[in-house]
């Protein structure tokens, strides 16, 4: 079993637990089942190319979403959706259960710097933390995360459903 430089990190807040890191491929995937599994990884996302057979993934009993979207760039509106749909039902389910909270989200780009962090920052503004504490907390596990281009997308991002948003009282 190959063992990649690497290794997956894993960044949690509060009742949110997410696993990021770069792409496996064939010859390595059976280090990181192993990793997921350590981590209770329930979903695994693949923001990037395919770089490994999905169904070895599901038989390990982790589903795989397709969430690719370019390097370097935010996530479109699709991708957007689909991700924090996967975020909301995976973590109300941990609340809801109290044998399913540790669970985690995988999410995995090509070397886990770009998309994959950009993903978990996304998910951790979303549910009330601010942009650059997001970013600082995620840094503090996963070093060299998030490039300038990228900062300047999360400092100015706006929580569409957290508990961030603004309401008037006319």
């Amino acid at each position: 079993m190959i063992t990649p430089t690497n290794k997956p990190t894993l960044v949690q807040w509060a009742n949110l637990s997410f696993v990021i890191m770069d792409a496996p491929t064939n010859d390595n995937l059976q280090f990181y089942l192993k990793e997921l599994k350590r981590y209770n990884v329930t979903d695994l996302v693949r923001a990037c190319e395919i770089t490994y057979d999905r169904e070895a993934v599901n038989a390990a009993g982790i589903k795989v979403h397709e969430l690719e979207f370019p390097d370097g760039e935010p996530p479109d509106d699709v991708i957007f959706q689909r991700w924090l749909s996967l975020v909301a039902d995976r973590f109300k389910e941990n609340q809801a259960s109290p044998t399913m909270t540790n669970r985690s989200i995988a999410v995995h780009c090509v070397a886990g710097l770009g998309r994959a962090p950009v993903l978990v920052a996304i998910a951790l503004i979303e549910n009330g933390v601010d942009p650059i504490t997001a970013v600082e907390h995620i840094r503090k596990f996963r070093r060299g995360a998030i490039n300038l281009r990228q900062l300047k997308y999360l400092e100015k991002y706006e929580p569409h459903f957290g508990q961030k948003q603004k309401c008037t009282i006319m």
